[in-house]
Order: structure tokens, then sequence, then C-alpha cells
């Protein structure tokens, strides 16, 4: 499953805009005063407004093997997010090693080296490393009927996890983060998970489909 499109909300854009623009160096376009969208490899993240907004969990891909330059990179612009003073985590079940930082909105950010997935690089750690959007957290009451919408509709399956706490959907290259948001925080920090409301529009063994996620329920778009 490859994340094409993701859009997310904020009551700050313009602070965001900067932060992704001038601390990530990611490609920004500014859309209109209340919108703009970023550029992350291959999956484009909009930014909308919205007062009410609050934070969410996102993952982008980088390079195997290339966490340790990652986190250089990242530490020369921002706080790196530890877990048990561990600022480079290890999934070994995923075969991947995971950095964690906020953006202004006090989203947290991940970037996740899989060792199995896309080629290795020799290049010096830039934005241009970020290959793209790897997973979306997706916090509910009912981590179950949300599974079951994205194995119904769009034939993924479970990735890791169970259907009462937690539920990784989908595959290497792309995850739904299903969490129980009343038994289970955002890791590294513990942050409170909220229902957070998005669009999306995966890639699926060459289907295109969409979904919104609003007031804990996923529809078809």
């Amino acid at each position: 499953m490859r994340i094409d499109f993701l859009k997310i909300f904020t009551p700050n854009p313009d602070s965001q805009l900067r932060f992704y623009e001038e601390v990530l160096e990611l490609p920004v376009k500014k859309l209109s005063e209340d919108v703009f969208k970023v550029e992350i490899g291959y999956s484009t993240l909009e930014f909308v407004k919205d007062e009410d907004a609050k934070p969410y969990h996102i993952a982008f891909h980088i390079p195997p093997h290339q966490e340790k330059e990652a986190l250089v990179w990242l530490e020369e612009r921002l706080e790196i997010l530890p877990d048990a003073h561990e600022k480079i985590i290890d999934f070994p079940a995923w075969q991947a090693k995971s950095l964690y930082f906020y953006d202004r909105d006090n989203n947290i950010l991940e970037f996740i080296s899989r060792s199995h997935l896309f080629e290795t690089s020799s290049e010096e750690f830039s934005a241009e490393s970020i290959l793209g959007i790897s997973e979306i957290g997706l916090a509910t009451s009912n981590v179950e009927e949300n599974f079951n919408f994205l194995n119904t509709n769009f034939g993924l399956t479970k990735f890791s996890g169970d259907y009462e706490r937690f539920c990784a959907t989908g595959d290497d290259e792309g995850l739904f983060i299903i969490i129980d948001k009343d038994q289970k925080d955002w890791i590294p920090t513990g942050d409170k998970a909220f229902a957070a409301p998005f669009e999306i529009k995966i890639s699926v063994q060459n289907a295109i489909f969409g979904a919104s996620y609003k007031d804990e329920k996923l529809r078809l778009l």
C-alpha cells in the first residue's frame, strides 16, 4: 500500500508552512491563506486550516540504514523525542528503526528506516532522502470496525497487533496505525491520541482508492 496523498488540518498554517519549508527543507506550495501542500517524495501532504484541529501521528520513509545520518541532520534543526533516552528506536519485528520529533502543531512525526525496503543510498542525508509518507495514525474507540472497513474496501490486512488496542493495517510500504484512543497513547511521548480527521488516497496493487476519516468513521471518497 502506497500513501499518495494525505490531507490533515492545522490551527497554524503559517507556522506549519515555515516549518516544512525552512526546517525540513521540503518543497512547499501555498494554495491559499488557509491551505498549503508539501511534496514529500512520492507523496503529497496537504494542510487545511481548522482552529480546532488536534495533533496527528505521521511517519515518513527514509532509505535503509540511514537512521544515524538522519539523526545528525535532524539534530541540527530540532529536538528529538527519545524513548528511555534512546533517540534511535529499534523495531526488530518490523526490521525498522525510527526517529521521532514534533512539528509546530505537536504532530508526532517519525522518520522510519526499513532495512529491507527501498534501495540503499550513499548520498549525504538531506530533504531529498525523505521518500514518502509511511504511516498515518488513526485513533478510534473501535479498532476492529476501522480495520474491517480497510480490509473489506481496500483488501488491506493486519500487519501487526490485535483488533482491540492496536492494529497496524497495510504493509511495509504503507500503514494505518489504528489504536484505541481510550487504551493507548502515542509512542514515544505518551501523548494523548485524538480521533483527528483526515483524507487519504492510496495505491494498492495498481488500484487507487480514497477515504476520509471523520467522527471516528472511515468513508469512501
